[in-house]
């Protein structure tokens, strides 16, 4: 049954990819930080299922999206946890010891004024 507008699930996802396009290369984000940045409030674990949930053709920047405090949360050694270890080394982005350092690649969106 395809989405509708009426459809809240599907509005959700729609506006967590929208924020996770914004994301620099080069930049990570938590993923608690990415669900308040959509207006989903404080729906972490959401966020983390439906990205893990992305079809392997996604062009959407998972890789960027670490637990708090720069944590990387997918494990070494298995296949998304070493595609984004290699993503992110790609882009610069050093990882020690399954960290990396939040304050010096965390981005910050300027705000909006309405």
């Amino acid at each position: 049954m395809p989405a509708t507008a009426d459809d809240p699930v599907q509005n959700r996802k729609a506006a967590l990819y929208a924020a996770l396009a914004e994301l620099p290369a080069g930049q990570v984000i938590s993923y608690g930080q990415l669900a308040a940045l959509a207006g989903l409030g404080r729906a972490a674990r959401w966020v983390g299922r439906c990205l893990s949930q992305l079809p392997e053709d996604s062009r959407l920047p998972w890789h960027r999206v670490v637990a708090a405090g720069g944590r990387l949360s997918l494990p070494p050694g298995s296949p998304a946890g070493d595609e984004q270890r290699r993503r992110l080394a790609a882009e610069g982005i050093a990882v020690h010891g399954g960290r990396l350092d939040i304050r010096r690649y965390g981005w910050h969106p300027p705000r909006q004024s309405g």
